[in-house]
C-alpha cells in the first residue's frame, strides 16, 4: 500500500483551471441573505466566531476543503493533497458595510469579493462574513472554484453548512490529521502506471457498457447520433452581440426574486416546463436588452448553454463536475411572448428526445484519456470559437427554511462566472417557495445591468397578463354544493328511485386506489437527473 494519498482531478475539473485567465475567474459563488436573529451581538455586529466554529465542525465531511492543487511533473496533470499547513482563518473572512447598508452597497461588494482570483496554493475557496446590512439582517458571499464544485454538489454542500432546523448545537471540531502527500517522482511513476493500464481499462469500459445496455444495437446508435449532434451544433459559431467581446477583470452583480407559485401559474396557463418559462422570460429580456442597443433581434441567432446534471443518486453529496450541457437557441427574433415559449418548449423537448446531454457526457469521458498539456492548448482557442451567447443555468434548491445556527436564510443569489467573449451569465436557484436570480456582467462590456434586469421583469409581467387572460377564457366548471355536515348517504347519491344505493354507497365509502406514479424518464439522461427545473 502507497504511503501517501491524493486525487485525481477529472478532465472536466481540469477544464476549469485551464479556461480561467487574469480577466476570467472560475469560481462558482453565492451571496446568501440571513436575518441576524441569535447571532447579532450586543454592540450591532454578528458573531462570526460561532459562524467559523460551525463550519470547522462540519470540515471533515467535505474533505476536499482541506486539500490544495500539485501537479505530476512534465504532463501538468492536476491532483489534489491534503494541504498540511490548512488555516481556517484565510478562507473565512470578515468584512462590514457602514450601517445601514443598503442591497445596493452589497451587490457591489459582493462584486468585487467575486472578481478576486482563488490562492492556487491554498484550498480553492472562501467564505465572507458580511455585517452591517439593513433590516437586522447579515450576509455570507462564498467563492469556491469551479473545479471542485457543479451545481447539484453546491446545494449538497449548502445542506452539510445549513440545517433544517433552528436549533442547533455545534458539534465537536474533529481533529485534522493531513495525509502525506506523493513526491513528484511517485506522481510521475503513478502517471506512467495509468498509461501503460490504458488498453485494459478500455476494454473493461466497453465490456461493461455492452453488458450494462439493455438492446446494445439501439443503445450504441443512441450514443453515435448524440455525440454528433453534439459536435455538429458546436461547429457553428453564435452571432456577435454587445455582450459578446473581450470581457476584462472586473465585474458587476445583481439579482431578483420570483415567487415560484406565480411561475407555475403562468405554467398551468401557457404550458411548457418550468425551465421553458425561465427561458422565454430570458428570451424576452435579451430581445428587449438588444432593441435598447439599437441592435435588430430578428437579425441575431442567440443561443444560451444550460448545464445539465448527470448526478447519479448514489453520487449525491460528492464534490466534482458531473455535469453535461444543452446550447438552446432562444427565439429572439419573435415578438410574441406566447409563440415564444412554444419554440422553446419544443426545442427543449427535441433536446431531451435526441439525448445530446449524453453526447456531451461521452466527450467529457474520452477527454479523460486526452493528456492535460493538449487540453491545454485547446482551451486557450475554444472560448473565441464559443457556440453559445451566454449561460443559464438554473439549479433546483430546498423547498423550505435553512438556518445557521438559528439564523434563518432568507435568499441566495448564485454567481455564474463568466469566459472570454462572455459578458454576461445568468445563475438561479430555488429556495422556500422562491425563484433567486443572480446577474454577473463585465463591469464595461454591461454598465447598464440594472436595465437588463428590469427587462427580465417586464418579461416576466407579460407572461404574467398573458396567462391570466388565458385562464380567464377558459369556461368555469360548476361544483357540485357538498352535502351539509351529518347529512347521510342520500345526501351524496340523491333520490332517484332507480339507483342501487348499497352499490353506490359502497363505492363512496371504499377508498380508492392509489394512482401508480410513474417515472418521467424524458430528458434524463441515463442513470443521471437533469439540474433544469421540469
Amino acid at each position: 500500500m502507497a504511503r501517501y494519498a491524493y486525487d485525481r482531478l477529472t478532465a472536466l475539473d481540469n477544464s476549469f483551471l485551464i479556461l480561467e485567465r487574469p480577466s476570467a475567474y472560475m469560481h462558482v459563488a453565492s451571496t446568501l441573505v440571513l436575518e441576524a436573529g441569535p447571532l447579532a451581538k450586543p454592540d450591532g455586529g454578528i458573531d462570526a466566531d460561532a459562524i467559523k466554529n460551525r463550519i470547522a465542525s462540519a470540515l471533515h465531511l467535505i474533505p476536499r476543503y482541506r486539500q490544495k492543487l500539485a501537479y505530476v511533473p512534465f504532463t501538468n496533470q492536476p491532483v489534489w493533497v491534503d494541504d498540511d499547513h490548512f488555516n481556517l482563518d484565510y478562507h473565512i473572512r470578515h468584512s462590514a458595510l457602514p450601517h445601514p447598508g443598503s442591497d445596493d452597497q452589497l451587490k457591489r461588494l459582493s462584486a468585487r469579493i467575486m472578481q478576486q482570483h482563488l490562492d492556487r496554493g491554498r484550498p480553492l475557496w472562501e467564505m465572507w462574513i458580511v455585517e452591517g446590512l439593513s433590516g437586522g439582517r447579515f450576509a455570507i458571499v462564498s467563492k469556491v472554484h469551479h473545479c471542485m464544485i457543479d451545481g447539484v454538489s453546491g446545494m449538497d454542500l449548502l445542506k452539510i453548512l445549513l440545517s433544517p432546523f433552528p436549533e442547533h448545537e455545534v458539534s465537536e471540531i474533529p481533529q485534522f490529521i493531513p495525509r502525506p502527500a506523493p513526491s513528484g517522482v511517485e506522481l510521475l511513476i503513478d502517471e506512467g502506471s495509468r498509461w501503460m493500464r490504458l488498453p485494459y481499462d478500455t476494454a473493461r469500459d466497453v465490456g461493461s457498457f455492452l453488458r450494462a445496455a439493455q438492446n446494445t444495437r439501439r443503445e450504441i446508435f443512441t450514443r453515435v447520433r448524440a455525440v454528433a449532434e453534439t459536435l455538429g451544433a458546436s461547429l457553428s459559431t453564435a452571432s456577435s452581440t454587445p455582450i459578446n467581446a473581450d470581457i476584462g477583470p472586473h465585474r458587476r452583480f445583481d439579482w431578483h426574486v420570483m415567487d415560484l407559485a406565480e411561475i407555475k401559474t403562468i405554467r398551468k396557463g401557457l404550458g411548457g416546463s418550468l425551465n421553458d418559462i425561465v427561458l422565454t422570460v430570458v428570451t424576452g429580456a435579451v430581445r428587449r436588452f438588444l432593441q435598447r442597443r439599437f441592435v435588430d433581434p430578428g437579425r441575431i441567432d442567440f443561443r444560451v448553454l444550460a448545464p445539465v446534471s448527470v448526478r447519479h443518486e448514489d453520487e449525491r453529496g460528492s464534490l466534482g463536475n458531473r455535469v453535461s450541457a444543452w446550447v438552446v437557441d432562444l427565439p429572439v427574433g419573435e415578438e410574441d411572448p406566447r409563440r415564444q415559449l412554444e419554440l422553446i418548449s419544443k426545442t427543449t423537448a427535441e433536446l431531451k428526445a435526441s439525448r445530446r446531454a449524453v453526447g456531451a457526457e461521452v466527450l467529457t469521458q474520452v477527454a479523460e484519456w486526452t493528456p492535460s498539456t493538449l487540453l491545454s492548448l485547446a482551451g486557450r482557442n475554444m472560448t473565441r470559437l464559443l457556440p453559445f451567447n451566454m449561460v443559464v443555468t438554473n439549479v433546483p434548491g430546498p423547498q423550505f427554511p435553512m438556518y445557521m445556527l438559528g439564523a434563518k436564510l432568507l435568499d441566495t443569489f448564485p454567481h455564474v462566472p463568466l469566459m472570454d467573449n462572455l459578458g454576461l451569465g445568468i445563475a438561479l436557484l430555488s429556495y422556500n417557495g422562491k425563484l433567486c436570480w443572480g446577474f454577473n456582467a463585465d463591469y464595461d462590456l454591461v454598465p447598464d445591468l440594472s436595465a437588463f434586469v428590469r427587462a427580465i421583469r417586464e418579461s416576466f409581467e407579460e407572461l404574467r397578463r398573458l396567462s391570466q387572460a388565458a385562464m380567464a377564457a377558459i369556461p368555469a366548471v360548476e361544483e357540485p354544493a357538498l352535502p351539509e355536515p351529518g347529512a347521510g348517504i342520500g345526501a351524496l347519491i340523491g333520490d332517484h328511485p332507480d339507483q342501487d344505493k348499497t352499490a353506490v354507497a359502497e363505492a363512496v365509502t371504499e377508498p380508492a386506489a392509489a394512482p401508480r406514479r410513474t417515472r418521467k424518464a424524458a430528458g434524463t439522461a441515463r442513470g443521471g437527473n437533469p439540474i433544469l427545473h421540469s
